[in-house]
């Protein structure tokens, strides 16, 4: 129960008489004798429209008792008599429409409850037209249901007898259900409509006079309102709600726009008791309270004299009094009530009375900042940052941190922050901010749940908050943010530079996916390196290869294999040898298709490791794994050399040497180092693809002092087995050679001229065979040329069968049956049996004549033969430097010129003669 003392009380309505609209100056004056009266679209019944002008209409012949205006429709029910007596009568009028001038009445029917003569108290009709309720001084009620507009749809029944007069009736409606509520002088009752039992629930033991009951609006839940003189009850339908203490007797309760009005009889007034005598002298003062139930509070209250009815239209409230005055209340906008409530500092009632005016959020965003500043003059800076945080998303952040900020107060900038972070609506600065409050208020607890709260429930901005607490020193709350988050990069730095935790950062690093973890490797390698060397090669390895991340199973059948080229993390290894030589030895094993720097950072390290090795057993075993190495032919040649003459690796220089058919070097590299033996071991190999290798072998030998007789010997040997240097030139070079006296080159000379001597007789002898094989040919060409050929073939010279006519007979002495030649023979002109041998020496003839005219073939033959006079003896021969003579035959003479020139041309002449 509620104390109405306790409430304060405010002037939210301004008064004023209504004017005659005709006489401004004058009050309207209302007609004497109203009994009731009532309001909705657009009327005050008895009938008064918005530009007060009066209309009626004569609804009774005696008197009206009852009206009641519908509010959706423009339906009036009434009640009144006609004739003397106790026989109400119930009429129904539609304002809308028109009978003789006057509304048209579309029902009437006796309201007597089982014909019984009695008054009628109450009146109530539901505004959808199916139900009207009417009330009796006997504790009747009568319920019509159907359409209450027209007798044949509706029925009429008794719904509730008693012995106490009836004093008020409602109809509630929620979704579906229809309830009525019954109020008598000493009970309350609730019937349900929508079951068809009608079931009757009590609700109460004491009623309510006449008029002082009501149905309050939804706000209110659509309580019924029952006022007593002690207390005002509000009752659901099943059970009673709550109770407020408003004294007084109460003689008229009505429910308006969420408002309650009370009517209370004066306290000096003498007191008037019994039912339906609410009629008062002209001296009653009668005293209006409108209250506000929500927000607890009184919004007016003054005093009339003698009110007939007070109803609300047209957006005000008109208090109709029995003197013929009508007053009106017009209620003052939101804004003015609540600066009233502003200048007394009653910020929450206007809290409360903005929420239920549904002001919108940006006016309660300024109430509560006024509030807010209010409290913070104040110096409740705990009561103010709680209205300030309630203007989140209108105010400006700023507004509320500087003024806590100049305060000191850094419990209460960070209550704001944290809200601020809560709706998400808080940027950088802010997470800056809150974080350092916490830093400096030390409150890890705190910072722990801010850190650690859902993304759903707090966002920020990690990075900024990662950056603020790494400041603060708070390097565990940064590494949880980060992870959270996936932070990657700054979990990183924090581990790996902050808290030097390089095992647990190359164990995050594991997890990371392949292009991330690829990237912060190069990134922290180094350092990882540094530190743990054996875990972090471990994880190179696994980078270069086949990665997957540690917490995830990999993928048999995956067509892509994730895999870092390994050349890039080279320089991680660059103080760490052990390892890199390990990391690269792993990955020649597992892909023999590794980059080149990986072979060749390789072969450098195995060259080191053989160059500072001592022992004589274990450098032999480097020696083969870098040979095996340079053998594999996956260094690059150029690299590869330079490191083996760096570290002078004598098989490796030599075997690239070889590799490069770079046998010169060979021989240098040998001469350099004075291996005699090396040098001649080199010339037997590479002498045949490189010939100048013996000649320089001999002037290498020939300059040296020392006792070489017998390599030189050897070499004189190849030398002339090969006929690779002239005599003269051998002898030119040994010239210099101070210790090879003549027994070294005696033999040389001796088999050098004794072959010359054979050539120059094996020449001649030719020379002499030649000489007779051509003129033997002249002889028989001339005798060819001036006597007869006699044939005396008796055989075919092809199927070697005797002869028969017809044949044929070649000059050369060769005989073919005709058919035979005809068979065999490629051309008419030739003879079968010497055209094989012909043709050789044409094709021979061609070919010197083809090569007559090749100087460029003859420069480079002659450039790189040892022997230069013979090929250009072999070129002499073929008649490339012969001058070519034109010789023209004159009539009648044949010379000898002519005979020598056509001397190749007659041997090939051949007759064919049939016989």
């Amino acid at each position: 129960m509620a104390a109405f003392l306790q409430w304060r009380k405010f002037v939210f309505f301004d008064k004023d008489t209504v004017k005659d609209p005709v006489d401004s100056g004058k009050n309207v004056v209302l007609p004497g004798g109203i009994s009731a009266c009532d309001s909705g679209r657009g009327h005050i019944i008895w009938l008064m429209t918005r530009s007060l002008q009066l209309t009626y209409f004569q609804a009774y012949k005696l008197r009206v008792t009852h009206l009641y205006q519908l509010k959706q429709h423009s339906i009036l029910i009434s009640v009144g008599q006609d004739e003397q007596g106790i026989n109400p009568l119930v009429k129904v009028w539609n304002l809308d429409k028109r009978d003789s001038g006057n509304p048209l009445c579309t029902r009437i029917f006796p309201a007597i409850p089982g014909n019984k003569p009695t008054e009628v108290s109450c009146l109530s009709v539901h505004e959808n037209l199916n139900f009207m309720a009417i009330g009796f001084t006997d504790g009747s009620v009568v319920l019509t249901k159907g359409d209450i507009t027209r007798d044949r749809h509706s029925k009429t029944l008794t719904l509730h007898e008693g012995s106490s007069p009836v004093t008020g009736l409602a109809f509630r409606q929620v979704a579906k259900v229809t309830h009525l509520f019954v109020a008598t002088l000493e009970r309350v009752h609730c019937y349900t409509l929508s079951i068809k039992e009608y079931p009757k629930v009590e609700l109460d033991t004491h009623g309510c006079a006449l008029r002082c009951s009501s149905l309050a609006d939804p706000s209110q839940d659509s309580q019924f309102i029952v006022a007593g003189d002690e207390c005002v009850y509000l009752y659901q339908p099943d059970e009673r709600g709550p109770c407020f203490a408003f004294d007084g007797h109460k003689l008229l309760a009505h429910w308006h726009r969420g408002y309650l009005f009370l009517l209370i009889r004066d306290a000096k007034s003498p007191n008037k008791t019994g039912f339906g005598n609410r009629e008062s002298s002209p001296s009653d003062k009668q005293l209006l309270t409108i209250y506000d139930l929500d927000n607890k509070f009184i919004a007016y209250s003054a005093s009339f004299d003698d009110v007939i009815d007070v109803v609300a239209e047209w957006g005000s409230f008109y208090i109709l009094t029995r003197d013929g005055k009508m007053f009106v209340l017009q209620e003052k906008d939101t804004q003015t009530k609540l600066e009233m409530l502003f200048k007394k500092n009653l910020f929450v009632m206007a809290i409360n009375l903005a929420k239920s005016q549904h002001l919108d959020s940006d006016g309660l965003s300024e109430i509560f900042r006024q509030y807010g500043d209010h409290l913070y003059l104040k110096g409740d800076h705990d009561g103010a940052i709680q209205q300030y945080i309630r203007t989140i998303g209108k105010l400006e952040p700023s507004y509320v941190i500087r003024k806590f900020l100049d305060a000191q107060r850094i419990h209460n900038l960070t209550a704001y922050l944290q809200a601020l972070h809560r709706q998400s609506l808080a940027n950088a600065d802010h997470t800056t901010l809150l974080l350092n409050c916490y830093t400096k208020l030390k409150d890890s607890s705190k910072l722990e749940e801010f850190i650690k709260s859902s993304d759903s429930e707090v966002h920020f901005d990690v990075e900024i908050a990662i950056k603020v607490l790494r400041q603060a020193g708070y390097h565990s709350h940064a590494v949880f943010l980060a992870e959270k988050h996936m932070h990657h990069e700054w979990y990183l730095k924090i581990q790996l530079e902050d808290l030097k935790n390089y095992q647990e950062g190359l164990r995050y690093i594991g997890r990371l996916p392949f292009e991330q973890a690829e990237s912060t490797m190069k990134h922290y390698g180094k350092t990882l390196m540094l530190h743990v060397p054996e875990d972090t090669t471990l994880l190179l390895k696994g980078l270069c290869t086949n990665y997957h991340p540690s917490g995830d199973a990999p993928e048999k059948d995956s067509p892509e294999r994730s895999r870092a080229n390994s050349e890039e993390f080279i320089p991680i290894f660059a103080n760490n040898p052990r390892e890199l030589k390990a990391f690269l030895e792993h990955m020649i094993e597992v892909d023999p298709c590794s980059p080149q720097g990986v072979y060749d950072t390789l072969l450098e390290l195995r060259l080191q490791d053989w160059a500072h090795e001592q022992d004589p057993q274990r450098k032999r075993v480097l020696q083969g794994e870098a040979v095996s190495l340079l053998r594999s032919d996956n260094t690059v040649f150029d690299k590869a050399l330079v490191l083996c003459q760096m570290h002078n690796f004598k098989e490796g220089v030599l075997y690239l040497y070889e590799k490069g058919k770079l046998y010169q070097q060979i021989m240098h590299y040998h001469m350099q180092n004075e291996e005699y033996g090396k040098i001649v071991e080199a010339c037997k190999r590479y002498g045949d693809q490189e010939g100048c290798l013996w000649e320089q072998a001999l002037g290498y030998f020939a300059r040296k002092e020392e006792d070489c007789k017998a390599y030189i010997s050897e070499v004189l040997h190849h030398i002339d087995q090969n006929n690779l240097m002239p005599p003269l030139l051998v002898v030119q070079t040994l010239a210099h050679n101070s210790t090879a006296t003549l027994s070294v080159i005696k033999d040389y000379l001796i088999n050098k001229l004794q072959r010359e001597s054979q050539q120059i007789e094996d020449d001649e002898r030719k020379i002499r065979q030649y000489r007779e094989e051509t003129a033997h040919l002249r002889s028989e060409i001339q005798e060819l040329k001036t006597s007869a050929k006699i044939f005396q073939k008796t055989k075919c010279n092809m199927c070697n069968s005797p002869l028969e006519l017809p044949s044929v007979h070649f000059l050369c002495s060769h005989s073919f049956h005709q058919h035979c030649f005809e068979s065999y023979a490629e051309s008419e002109a030739e003879c079968p049996t010497c055209t094989p041998e012909n043709r050789k020496v044409m094709d021979m003839l061609r070919a010197q004549d083809q090569k007559r005219d090749l100087h460029d073939h003859f420069n480079r033959q002659l450039r790189s033969s040892n022997d230069g006079f013979s090929v250009v003896a072999d070129y002499f021969g073929r008649g490339v430097f012969n001058k070519l003579t034109l010789v023209t035959d004159l009539p009648g003479n044949k010379t000898a010129g002519s005979l020598e020139g056509n001397l190749q041309k007659d041997l090939l002449i051949h007759t064919k003669r049939n016989c």
